[in-house]
């Protein structure tokens, strides 16, 4: 297997602000830096909705207490480069690249850790696993981001995964329409639609993410046929406001993609400065509800520490005590989860 060959990548190397550029190589040096050029041409200074999410924070090197896999995705992981949480989904980790290395990532531990997507030797053997496993239906592929991949081994991936009878469907994790659209490509969009039932979630955070640029990338792939959806990750200082996520949701179904998760922050180490309290999720989505088509509302959910799973956050799925959350899970079990007190509030 091999990347997409790209060159549109860089260190942005553009002053921004002063402590951007201090504490650049320091941050770096823990937590890889990178992104596009289209993506840095969308920043006007480092405290803007974009620059936030790409740009090095010295906070991140303060922030000791989060967990570096606080999902427990290791020990989830039955053979090398697959996740199963779920009984009947699985997770196939295809690539550790992506075209812009978020701050906010959940897999900052893995995403950047070297230049080389899965080998022949873990895919054989996550497809073995995966065969010998019939209560798996559905797989998902992810990363990094897995259209960080070059076509040639995209096929060589799905082919592996559609000669199982009991995989139902194919899902694809991906930012790429956000951060690198010009990799959505003709070729990339006949190429997917070949491998029907195959839906594919993007994850824009903020309307200004929405452009030309982006919108031609969603229509190649809702004119082939594959349903598109949108994970957006809650971002304090991003998008943490009612206005904003009335803006994106609204625009998002206007380029044909669906709104499907809002996300609480993951308590990964790193990145405690983006996390806001439940109560601001609550909000929000109580913001939305009758201002914004029904179809522009999505799931608020927890991915809970310990990888108990996602569960979707409703007043009667909730006990509040203090900073301490009492929530249900999928399976009926409660869990206590460690919320923080917003003063603002």
């Amino acid at each position: 297997m091999y990347y997409f060959n790209y060159t549109n990548i860089n260190r942005c190397n553009t002053d921004y602000n002063n402590n951007t550029i201090d504490h650049y190589d320091l941050v770096a040096a823990r937590y890889p830096v990178k992104l596009t050029d289209y993506y840095a041409s969308l920043v006007t200074s480092a405290d803007d909705a974009i620059g936030k999410q790409c740009l090095p924070d010295i906070r991140e090197l303060e922030d000791e207490e989060q967990k570096s896999d606080p999902l427990s995705e290791s020990s989830l992981s039955p053979v090398p480069g697959l996740i199963h949480r779920y009984p009947d989904r699985v997770v196939l980790l295809v690539s550790n690249r992506c075209p812009v290395y978020c701050r906010f990532c959940m897999r900052k531990r893995h995403v950047g850790s070297g230049e080389v997507p899965m080998t022949k030797e873990i895919l054989d053997t996550a497809l073995r696993y995966i065969q010998e496993h019939p209560a798996i239906h559905d797989v998902i592929l992810s990363g990094g981001d897995p259209l960080m991949l070059a076509d040639a081994s995209l096929a060589t991936i799905l082919d592996g995964i559609r000669a199982i009878p009991h995989v139902a469907i194919i899902r694809i994790g991906t930012r790429v329409p956000v951060t690198f659209p010009e990799r959505i490509t003709g070729d990339l969009a006949d190429l997917l639609k070949r491998y029907h039932p195959l839906y594919i979630n993007t994850h824009f955070n903020h309307p200004d993410e929405i452009t030309a640029a982006s919108r031609r990338a969603c229509n190649l792939l809702a004119d082939a046929g594959i349903p598109l959806g949108n994970q957006t990750v809650l971002l304090k200082g991003v998008n943490d406001s009612v206005e904003i996520m009335r803006r994106l949701m609204a625009g998002l179904l206007a380029i044909r993609v669906k709104p499907y998760y809002l996300h609480q922050m993951d308590l990964v180490k790193g990145t405690a400065h983006f996390r806001t309290s439940v109560l601001t999720g609550l909000k929000i989505i109580a913001g939305l509800r009758g201002h914004n088509s029904g179809l522009a509302v999505p799931h608020y959910v927890i991915d809970l520490p310990g990888g108990k799973g996602k569960v979707a956050l409703l007043p009667d799925d909730v006990r509040f005590d203090g900073n301490l959350l009492t929530i249900r899970t999928y399976t009926g079990e409660w869990v206590q989860y460690g919320d923080i007190i917003d003063p603002q509030e």
